[in-house]
């Protein structure tokens, strides 16, 4: 499994990746603050770091949507697809699920799915 994120969105992907694998074997979290310079790389190092085959999940806390193009037909996002909501961040990430255990529970449901 491919855990994705940017920003503040990578310390709940790190939480996920500690609770579904804590020997870290099996889970990736991939940093991609820069979703422009990842895709300027090769198609080499875009396969080493993103391998083909393995289930991905991004987790965003702005608009999904264009997560789809990296985590692909197999592939899910935890995300916040509004805006407006005003708490400490904390409090927001819990109020959408964008917190480690619920990532967590996220990976693991996208996991159990037949095609992957």
């Amino acid at each position: 499994l491919v855990l994705i994120a940017t920003g503040s969105e990578v310390a709940s992907a790190l939480a996920a990746a500690q609770t579904l694998d804590p020997v870290r074997d099996i889970v990736r979290v991939v940093s991609m603050p820069c979703a422009e310079a990842f895709a300027r790389q090769s198609d080499e190092w875009r396969a080493a770091v993103l391998p083909p085959g393995v289930p991905r999940l991004a987790v965003e806390a702005g608009s999904s949507a264009w997560w789809y193009g990296y985590v692909g037909e197999r592939g899910g996002v935890v995300g916040i697809d509004r805006f407006g909501a005003s708490a400490p961040g904390g409090e927001v990430y819990k109020h959408f699920g964008m917190h480690g255990e619920a990532v967590a529970e996220a990976a693991a449901k996208l996991l159990k799915r037949k095609d992957n």
